[in-house]
């Protein structure tokens, strides 16, 4: 499920410019943001949050343990990331990785929702609101369900690498903002 880029989808079901091409390169909800409007970005991102939910619900019902739930997540955003149907170039997997992580309840979901959004408003910077979350959501499983900590430590550490050049722009003062609309 994960390698179904739905950013890519909906931009041509759109007849919009592909998002690998166009803003920031990354086909995700915030460069579609930039490039297509709210409609657009907001269904990448219920279908990058669902790419993740689903796999992970389900083997979640079927009675898998939490390290191998921990697996089944990192490979729904693996598959975001590396997407095998469009020349593995995908996204960040930030909504892949919170829909994974929704299963373990609607309160852990709360406050990565909570925490991003407050970030993002605050800064304007969606990756550093990407970063600061993801930091964040093993505490906060930790504080909530114990058990779900290390499979989170681990999605926290591949999303955490896959924003090494968002980190070094953001040092740099080169990284752009969400309200970028214009990006070379």
């Amino acid at each position: 499920m994960g390698s179904v880029s739905s950013a890519i989808l909906i931009c041509r079901l759109l007849q919009l410019p592909d998002p690998r091409s166009k803003g920031s390169g990354n086909p995700g909800a915030t460069n579609v943001l930039r490039i297509g409007g709210k409609i657009a970005a907001l269904s990448v991102l219920a279908f990058d949050v669902l790419k993740g939910t689903i796999p992970v619900w389900g083997a979640y019902f079927l009675g898998i343990e939490p390290i191998y739930l921990g697996v089944i997540a990192i490979a729904a955003c693996l598959g975001h990331m590396y997407p095998i149907f469009f020349q593995f170039k995908g996204g960040k997997a930030v909504a892949t990785a919170f829909g994974a992580l929704l299963p373990i309840g609607l309160d852990l979901g709360a406050l990565l929702v909570i925490t991003w959004f407050s970030v993002a408003k605050i800064t304007k910077y969606s990756s550093l609101a990407a970063i600061i979350t993801v930091c964040l959501a093993p505490f906060y499983t930790w504080l909530l369900k114990p058990v779900y900590t290390y499979p989170v430590l681990m999605l926290s550490i591949i999303i955490l690498v896959r924003h090494r050049h968002n980190m070094a722009r953001l040092i740099q003062g080169n990284e752009p903002k969400i309200t970028d609309k214009k990006l070379s």
